[in-house]
């Protein structure tokens, strides 16, 4: 009897490494701290990739008097940029739109609808939040990939034309 008391009781009692990570997650310093992780990463590979691409756009434009090497460096910046602020926003989304979900079944639980309702208006309501958030997402993303790409243009351009000027000055 003793032998089958055991395998019961132990699925009860999750491990240790397992309690730890759990107590650990649910400390709000966590997620500030993985928040900053995350973010500073973002932040430190987006300045290598801008100092990597004016690089390259300094090369092109010493070789070449175009102004192709100038559009490319703004089209590829601010297609990056804006890939970037749609993950930085999807970042800040997730945990939003899960509140909102919760409250939306939660409020309908307090109206009466039965379980299996619940279930399926839940999946119908998810469903609608994420394709919503999800436009939004891209629009946004959209405008901020055309606004870095254009601003990105005109200072490439102008710094070019700046360097020109003192170099035929001299």
């Amino acid at each position: 009897m003793a032998k089958e008391e055991e395998p019961t009781s132990s699925p009860m009692h999750p491990s240790s490494s397992y309690t730890f990570l759990l107590n650990i997650m649910s400390k709000r310093r966590t997620w500030a701290c993985l928040f900053l992780l995350v973010y500073g990463t973002l932040l430190a590979s987006s300045w290598n990739f801008l100092q990597s691409t004016l690089s390259w756009y300094n090369l092109q434009v010493q070789s070449s008097t175009s102004a192709w090497p100038a559009l490319y460096a703004s089209v590829l910046l601010g297609t990056v940029f804006g890939l970037l602020s749609m993950v930085a926003a999807l970042m800040v989304m997730v945990p939003a739109v899960v509140v909102t979900w919760i409250t939306v079944v939660v409020l309908l639980a307090f109206f009466g609808k039965p379980r299996r309702t619940l279930v399926v208006e839940g999946r119908k309501i998810t469903g609608e939040i994420f394709g919503v958030v999800l436009r939004i997402l891209l629009k946004e993303g959209n405008f901020v990939a055309a606004v870095c790409a254009v601003l990105g243009y005109f200072a490439l351009v102008r710094r070019n034309g700046t360097q020109e000027g003192v170099v035929g000055e001299s």
